[in-house]
């Protein structure tokens, strides 16, 4: 098994984005987190249950039991591979973290959107948006529809690009896919219902801890996106203020994660995220990000995705750097 940390762990990483980049995750092949998802449901079913206290405590063995056994097993398999062949643990470890990254994944889903928006198809635009939503999507206008899209596709450039990216460079594909499944865990169990308040506490708090690092790394690698497409000429972007705004506007998300990349890109855009939300048919407010210079519409999905696929390069280009950087370092020292 070669670690992430290494420079031949920096090559494999590459090699597998670029697998996402044009493969995606085929049907045809089983992943990882589709099996994580049902063991998760499994024991669900089986311990949410009991007082406020008990379902605590069994969602944080749940916890443990999921992230402990996704990062054990998938190193003690790279590492019985290894002892078979050492291509075969190569090829192992690619599979495993090409399934970790969504860039292929998210751009689709928004480029779902973008194609019925543009033709003024809204029921296809609003179909495409509600297989990536948990709102309801069914009375959304043009503006609404590229909100939520664009509120998607800036939270998800963490959970589905960056973060993963962030731990595969520190620990390889164990790491990585033990990072999944923190992330799938929070999304299945992690909300503040009566239901999962107390199963999934556990869960949303590892989740936030994870991605911490992540998402404010990925927000300054939105905003150096930014100033680079703006000053090649690619797209004009509202990078002067940006990363002011963004201080100012992250913390009123009700995540202490997701606000980042989503204030960045809503003041990028010089646009207005957030706001009011239906769910099942119940209201949420949410606080608004960014200032409504624009009015929102289809091009900026296109910009978002442009930002997203700058960002993820810069932060897979500064963490390789600094892991280089350091390797140099200590070998330096010794």
């Amino acid at each position: 098994m070669i670690p992430g940390a290494t420079f031949g762990g920096i090559v494999l990483i590459i090699f597998a984005t670029a697998i996402d980049l044009v493969v995606g995750d085929p049907r045809s092949l089983p992943h990882p987190v589709v099996l994580m998802g049902r063991f998760i449901s499994a024991f669900e079913r089986l311990w949410n249950r009991g007082t406020a206290q008990q379902r605590k405590v069994s969602g944080f063995l749940l916890t443990i039991i999921v992230v402990g056994g996704v990062w054990g097993i998938s190193g003690l398999t790279l590492a019985l591979l290894e002892r078979l062949h050492p291509g075969l643990a190569l090829i192992a470890e690619l599979w495993l973290l090409s399934t970790t990254l969504a860039i292929k994944g998210l751009g689709d889903a928004a480029r779902a959107v973008i194609q019925p928006l543009t033709q003024g198809d809204l029921p296809a635009a609003r179909k495409a948006l509600g297989m990536i939503v948990g709102r309801d999507t069914q009375n959304l206008d043009e503006a609404e529809i590229t909100r939520g899209t664009v509120e998607t596709v800036a939270e998800n450039t963490v959970d589905g690009i960056t973060a993963p990216l962030f731990f595969a460079l520190i620990g390889g594909a164990p790491l990585a896919l033990a990072y999944k499944a923190v992330n799938t865990l929070d999304s299945m169990v992690g909300y503040k219902n009566q239901r999962y308040a107390d199963f999934g506490f556990a869960s949303a708090k590892l989740d936030d801890l994870a991605n911490w690092v992540p998402a404010r790394l990925t927000a300054l690698c939105l905003w150096l996106a930014g100033l680079l497409l703006s000053l090649s000429g690619v797209v004009r972007l509202r990078w002067q203020g940006a990363l002011w705004g963004t201080f100012r506007d992250a913390p009123r998300h009700p995540s202490p994660n997701a606000g980042w990349p989503e204030a960045m890109v809503a003041r990028l855009l010089g646009v207005q995220l957030g706001g009011t939300n239906f769910y099942a048919g119940e209201v949420s407010h949410r606080a608004t990000l960014g200032e409504p210079l624009e009015q929102l519409r289809v091009a900026h999905i296109s910009t978002t995705l442009r930002l997203m696929h700058g960002a993820w390069i810069l932060f897979m280009l500064l963490l390789a750097g600094v892991i280089v950087g350091l390797m140099f370092m200590l070998r330096g020292s010794l």
